[in-house]
């Protein structure tokens, strides 16, 4: 396995399969086949016919928001929606546009784009640079014991991307404020794949932080069960020959290598990898 490899891993599904999810004249996803059957039991609600909507007479963002959840809830009682959270994500065109929101839940079966934040912590520089990775509790609903970032988690509705900054880096960390501000935003990856929760369709902001040698991260909130600080040879060897790392961790990391020069334009595969981090979004959803 390569580096490459590991984001090859990550195949586009085909959208054919699938029907658009279109809102207020936007589409903000898709929705496999055996979905949009449920949903056409709710007219109210949901409009199915050679594309997937909502109901006309749902107006605004709270009006659909109410209506949908009810929908939702309803089919979670059926067996739908693997690792309920109570946690909104919002739903839109784009990041900056945004029509309703629905459990985080379901983002995936809607094949809604969904966002998320990411810390790189490390210590050091060049050759003798070490990454902080963290070990995902056994007991999450959602790649139990995979490695992890320091501080990973979604984007949920209502939070500024540094007010969740702040409240994931505390969670999972228990970085204090001071240090959090030092985070650097440096870009996105995106990636759109299906899985056994239905289509990712996702883009990561991703911060690089530097560290203090001495410091060392408590989890707050029960979803990292260890921590490790490791040479940064050892990250790309785990990356490369295993498949330890969860995904979009590994797509994250090798962002990273990428930027600190671990990973440079002679590497024969660079241009490739460059260009699977920031796969183009679905057509109508940017």
């Amino acid at each position: 396995m390569s580096l490459l490899d590991r984001l090859r891993m990550i195949r586009p599904p085909d959208l054919s399969r699938y029907r658009r999810f279109i809102v207020d004249g936007h589409t903000v996803g898709w929705v496999a086949g055996d979905l949009a059957a449920r949903l056409r039991e709710h007219d109210a609600v949901f409009v199915v016919d050679d594309a997937v909507g909502l109901s006309s007479r749902l107006r605004g963002y709270a009006e659909r928001t109410a209506a949908v959840d009810g929908v939702l809830r309803a089919l979670r009682a059926e067996g739908w929606f693997r690792g309920w959270r109570d946690e909104p994500y919002p739903v839109g065109p784009s990041f900056e546009t945004r029509l309703f929101q629905i459990e985080r839940a379901a983002v995936p079966s809607f094949g809604v784009r969904a966002y998320g934040i990411h810390v790189n912590g490390f210590v050091g520089a060049g050759a003798g640079l070490r990454l902080w990775v963290g070990r995902r509790s056994r007991h999450k609903p959602t790649y139990p014991g995979q490695l992890d970032h320091l501080v990973a988690g979604g984007q949920p509705a209502g939070l500024s991307l540094e007010e969740n900054l702040l409240k994931e880096c505390a969670e999972e960390a228990s970085l204090t404020p001071d240090i959090v501000h030092r985070a650097r935003p440096v870009g996105v990856v995106s990636y759109l794949m299906e899985n056994e929760e239905g289509l990712r369709n996702d883009v990561l902001f991703n911060y690089d932080l530097e560290l203090p040698p001495d410091f060392v991260p408590v989890n707050a909130d029960g979803e990292i069960e260890e921590f490790f600080l490791w040479p940064i040879e050892r990250v790309m060897r785990e990356l490369s020959e295993t498949a330890d790392f969860k995904f979009n961790v590994a797509f994250v990391i090798i962002d990273f290598l990428i930027r600190h020069g671990f990973v440079g334009p002679d590497d024969p595969d660079y241009l490739e990898l460059v260009r699977r981090l920031r796969r183009r979004p679905a057509a109508g959803v940017k």
